[in-house]
């Protein structure tokens, strides 16, 4: 009987020990990173039980600070991070409260700059018409697709643009919204939707 005791009030204090000392690592509960508007955004959103001290850090690949920011007595935030300009790869989002320290990594590809130099628009006034137009310094090839609202292709050609390129689309018969897609040879896409 006296082993049997002795086992147990081991098993108490080994227990004891265990829950007093082997706290783990606060998990990522109350932060989420999401991204918005494409590849250049993201959004931090941390929800926390008690208002509090809360400092936000950015670093990159080679674990250089590239942002910080605190927050003080608040129990909760969403921060719009704008990655615009940074170089493209794994960033890690730091969160460090009164419960402990949360990470998340998140990879940031910028977009490309041949897909942002593309404008597509719909004229005023002008039922069907669109206006595509493309900001170049060279010779390249394009693709322009149009969709119908159902996905069907109802347009497609290629072009060999020289320089800066402009062009106007009429879209006739075709109901609901329209999608259109201009691709570059190096298979960038712009999508715009109406």
């Amino acid at each position: 009987m006296k082993t049997r005791s002795l086992f147990i009030a081991a098993l108490v204090v080994v227990s004891a020990t265990v829950a007093a000392f082997g706290k783990e690592e606060p998990s990522n509960k109350g932060l989420a990173v999401v991204p918005v508007k494409g590849a250049e955004v993201f959004k931090v959103i941390y929800k926390a039980e008690n208002a509090g001290k809360i400092k936000l850090n950015i670093y990159n690949t080679k674990s250089e600070m590239v942002f910080t920011e605190t927050f003080n007595g608040t129990d909760g935030f969403i921060c719009p991070l704008n990655f615009t300009g940074l170089s493209a790869g794994e960033y890690t989002v730091e969160l460090i409260d009164a419960t402990g320290k949360r990470t998340e990594k998140i990879n940031y590809k910028p977009a490309d700059a041949s897909a942002k130099n593309v404008h597509i628009s719909k004229l005023a006034n002008e039922n069907g018409k669109f206006l595509v137009s493309v900001s170049s310094t060279g010779n390249e090839q394009i693709n322009v697709k149009i969709y119908d609202a159902a996905n069907n292709l109802v347009h497609s050609e290629n072009k060999s643009i020289d320089g800066n390129f402009a062009q106007l689309y009429t879209v006739k018969n075709v109901t609901g919204s329209l999608t259109f897609e201009v691709t570059d040879k190096a298979g960038n896409t712009k999508t715009v939707r109406f």
